[in-house]
């Protein structure tokens, strides 16, 4: 086939880059080194649109193993001779299209991040985003994804520990599936996806490869529309039996010391794995395509290579230690094939048939290397000003105070999720310690110390828009708040990125003042970046015009609980104990699901929000837990405090009886969702300590009222008893995807 620079930009490489991709060989690329460009140089792959600002994260500290962003996945040292290896990835286009596969092998492939760099995935996250709930398209993605997530993380064998499910009708169009990977392996046994010494054999292992995800990583660098469902065989099929298979045997293989070197084939298959792992490692290799198992026996070079199948990965061996390798796949059933060995030199040599079907130099190819890196235009969006001009007092408040606070307890953003979490297995492998004591944040327990692991995601798509720099910075907070009401230290993050067109100036001041944000939080709770991944395209159709969807970056972090003794409930414990509320109230409501679910404003600032506050807040609440002055924690977010309450109140049946406080808009104070809020409960006969403690702390604190047998009364009015109100909470989500 004849090569152009129309070929290129049908591959979506531009001009320049065609010329560039000409300068890097010294001649015009055939085809197949021309789509090996067009993957590795595409958005997904190498960051292109993006670098230049994740380079400003925080990214070192003394907690971390490996550098961000050098590895499949951050890890971080948790003590005794342990890390932990983490990472959150997107898989949002591939789920707009065929939501059961989309979210099905993106657990998949995080959770080969995490076993590739030799730590066994011990538990899973998710953060999904949906749109409109009473669409029949969301219905069908959220439906499709959840039965993804649960059919493959349940055969394989690892539990869901924590997530967040989100409707807007932004996500219409492209729902958000972000996957996050938490394992636990020794601090030494870390294997690094690298190729080193001349002559050592390179092995694909796990699955054949087929046709499906071919160009995957092109697909997800461009914008969804209506005809997306063309590309379907973009969207790659799972196997978690395989998964599981793939797994054993290469943590098995680990531990024989012939492993040079192992990375996972996600996006752009062989060409990344084998391009990454050379560059790293200041090596090349010659691959014979001849040799890769397929499952199609009429694939072409360029297929081969960029086919994304599933329960693969590429594996450096010592040379002499084959039959060690082989023993070992066979042993589980599972394919493995010499394709090539390391070469010295910086290039990368595909052979098909007795024929060269490539030569590319692997540097050229990748982050960090020879792909381009730019800087984007941005500018302030207009509706940046008129959200500042939202005036609360331009909302009137509820005439009937108990109808709204039971309405908002149906939002589908506050209502029970159990509808999409009985789906999961949360109790496989017996390490989760939340199942009958719920916390702020997923607990795992590190058996045979005195240690748990912390995990959380979150993000409130709505405050980032309102602020991107602000809303981020909340994002991070809120983790970790989180992780310390649940009686944890915050470690660090990994994150996904979840922006509009990096090409649309505005929805790149979002991305922008989001990376700012992330910066200064970070810092702040000194949980540096491991990594993660970016995701750009998303987009939704507003009077047939592409807008991008609300800025959504959304923050793993993880920490350590050092004495699970210190493990905290968010649930009320005795009829009696007080009820106080850490931090302040404000007559704030702004960003609320309040103000957007009941009053149906959707333009309104950030809610407030000040660092130094929030981190104080944290280390007061971090006292109060070591110090056993408080029975339960449980930080004020969506739905504000009222809902805070009841979710505390429903897990043992509890009531409470609280009075706002007469300085404040009764709406703010039961629906606000002002930030550095936590309630706690307290002992009477504890009351004192606290109250001593919380006065030394110079925190800001208030008495709400206390806890009840099954009443909820609010200023000597009752909102109902939590039998009733726990049938609405967990019915809410069915009722709304059952209406026509």
């Amino acid at each position: 086939m004849d090569v152009n620079v129309k070929t290129a930009e049908n591959l979506g490489l531009s001009s320049e880059e065609f010329d560039k991709i000409k300068e890097n060989l010294g001649r015009t690329p055939n085809f197949t080194e021309l789509s090996i460009y067009s993957v590795m140089w595409s958005e997904h792959a190498s960051y292109k649109n993006s670098i230049k600002w994740l380079k400003t994260l925080p990214r070192t500290g003394k907690q971390l193993l490996v550098e961000a962003g050098q590895e499949n996945a951050g890890l971080v040292d948790i003590g005794d001779g342990m890390a932990c290896a983490f990472k959150i990835e997107s898989h949002n286009h591939p789920s707009a299209v065929e939501p059961y596969q989309g979210a099905a092998t993106g657990v998949g492939g995080i959770n080969r991040d995490i076993f590739t760099m030799g730590a066994r995935p011990v538990a899973q996250l998710n953060s999904l985003r949906f749109g409109d709930i009473k669409s029949d398209r969301t219905k069908w993605h959220l439906k499709g994804v959840v039965k993804g997530i649960g059919d493959y993380g349940n055969a394989f064998g690892i539990p869901v520990l924590g997530g967040e499910v989100v409707f807007d009708k932004c996500y219409n169009t492209n729902p958000l599936v972000n996957a996050m990977s938490v394992g636990i392996m020794g601090k030494d046994d870390m294997i690094s996806a690298i190729a080193l010494g001349a002559g050592n054999p390179v092995y694909i292992v796990g699955s054949s490869t087929g046709k499906d995800g071919i160009h995957g990583a092109t697909f997800a660098s461009a914008d969804l529309t209506e005809n997306s469902a063309d590309d379907l065989p973009s969207v790659q099929v799972g196997d978690p039996f395989m998964e599981k298979l793939l797994m054993e045997a290469t943590l098995e293989l680990n531990k024989t010391g012939a492993v040079v070197g192992m990375q996972d084939m996600g996006a752009a298959g062989i060409i990344c794995s084998t391009s990454e792992m050379s560059e790293k490692g200041a090596h090349g290799m010659k691959i014979n395509l001849d040799n890769v198992p397929l499952r199609q026996q009429d694939m072409i070079p360029f297929e081969i290579l960029l086919s994304e199948s599933q329960e693969r990965m590429l594996v450096v061996v010592e040379k002499g230690k084959e039959d060690v390798v082989e023993r070992i796949f066979d042993k589980w059933d599972l394919h493995c094939a010499i394709i090539g060995e390391v070469i010295e030199e910086d290039k990368l040599y595909f052979y098909m048939n007795d024929e060269l079907v490539a030569e590319v130099p692997a540097s050229t190819l990748v982050l960090g290397g020879g792909a381009p890196i730019y800087e984007r235009e941005y500018i302030e969006p207009a509706y940046y000003k008129e959200y500042q001009k939202f005036n609360i007092d331009s909302v009137k408040e509820p005439e009937d105070y108990k109808a709204t606070a039971l309405q908002l307890l149906q939002s589908p953003n506050i209502a029970s999720k159990k509808l999409v979490i009985e789906q999961y297995d949360t109790m496989v492998g017996t390490g989760n310690m939340t199942t009958n004591f719920p916390s702020d944040a997923g607990i795992y327990n590190i058996k045979g110390t005195n240690k748990a692991l912390a995990m959380t995601v979150d993000c409130n798509s709505r405050y980032v828009k309102a602020d991107p720099e602000i809303g981020t910075s909340i994002a991070v907070s809120e983790a970790a708040r989180n992780i310390v009401c649940s009686g944890g230290d915050p470690l660090a993050i990994t994150n996904c990125l979840n922006f509009g067109n990096p090409y649309n100036p505005e929805a790149y001041w979002q991305f922008v003042g989001a990376i700012k944000g992330m910066s200064h939080a970070c810092k702040k709770f000194n949980t540096p970046v491991t990594g993660g991944n970016v995701s750009f395209y998303n987009q939704m159709m507003v009077d047939g015009k592409t807008e991008p969807i609300n800025p959504t970056p959304t923050i793993g972090m993880i920490g350590l609980i050092e004495d699970k003794n210190n493990q905290m409930s968010i649930a009320f414990k005795n009829k009696g104990d007080m009820i106080y509320l850490i931090g302040k109230s404000r007559n704030d409501i702004n960003s609320s699901e309040y103000l957007n679910y009941i009053h149906n404003i959707e333009e309104s600032p950030v809610p407030y929000f000040d660092l130094e506050e929030e981190h104080e807040i944290q280390e007061a609440i971090k006292g109060l837990i070591k110090k056993n002055l408080v029975l339960s924690a449980h930080d004020v977010a969506d739905g504000g405090l009222f809902v805070t309450l009841v979710e505390s109140a429903l897990i043992k049946g509890f009531g409470f009886d609280v009075t706002p406080d007469a300085e404040i808009r009764k709406d703010a104070f039961l629906f606000g969702e002002a930030q550095s809020r936590i309630v706690v409960t307290v002992s009477p006969t504890n009351e004192d300590n606290f109250i001593d403690y919380m006065i030394a702390q110079k925190v800001p604190f208030s008495s709400l009222g206390h806890i009840t047998k099954s009443e909820l009364r609010i200023d000597d009015n009752s909102y109902g008893f939590i039998s009733d109100i726990k049938k609405l909470y967990d019915n809410a989500l069915e009722n709304y995807l059952k209406e026509d």
